[in-house]
């Protein structure tokens, strides 16, 4: 790989579905009008419904929708992410934002947040390199 990063060697992840990137402090889970409609499908409702109950405007796009204690809109307690098949590219690519890999001390601290980080699948850095392509953050 051409001027390697950092991870060449690839790192470690492997998603728990513990919640944790899902819940806590509020925030913005970025949406474009493709996944509005690809989670419109899978819950058997309209974009112009999802958008209306689920999606608020934000500083740089439109945003899923918190709950009241910062909880994803799609988020349950029991079933954890209720839209997981359909989930928007930001969570998908998820721990592997550019932010999170920018510096091994930025991977760290995320590992230190989520279980799965550092742990399981060992992802090659041109997959990592993929994912961080999906999403600017």
């Amino acid at each position: 790989m051409k001027n390697a990063p950092w991870y060449q060697d690839g790192l470690r992840f492997s998603c728990t579905r513990c919640g944790r990137c899902c819940t806590g402090e509020p925030g913005f889970v970025w949406v474009n009008e493709e996944e509005i409609a690809q989670i419109a499908a899978y819950r058997g409702q309209t974009a112009e419904q999802v958008r209306y109950l689920f999606v608020r405007p934000g500083p740089r796009g439109l945003s899923l929708r918190e709950q009241s204690n910062g909880d994803c809109v799609f988020y349950d307690a029991k079933e954890g992410c209720t839209i997981y098949p359909v989930r928007p590219r930001q969570c998908r690519s998820w721990p592997f934002w550019e932010s999170n890999v920018a510096t091994p001390e930025a991977w760290q601290r995320t590992c230190e947040v989520c279980p799965g980080a550092g742990h399981g699948e060992l992802i090659s850095a041109e997959e990592i390199v993929r994912r961080i392509r999906l999403i600017r953050l």
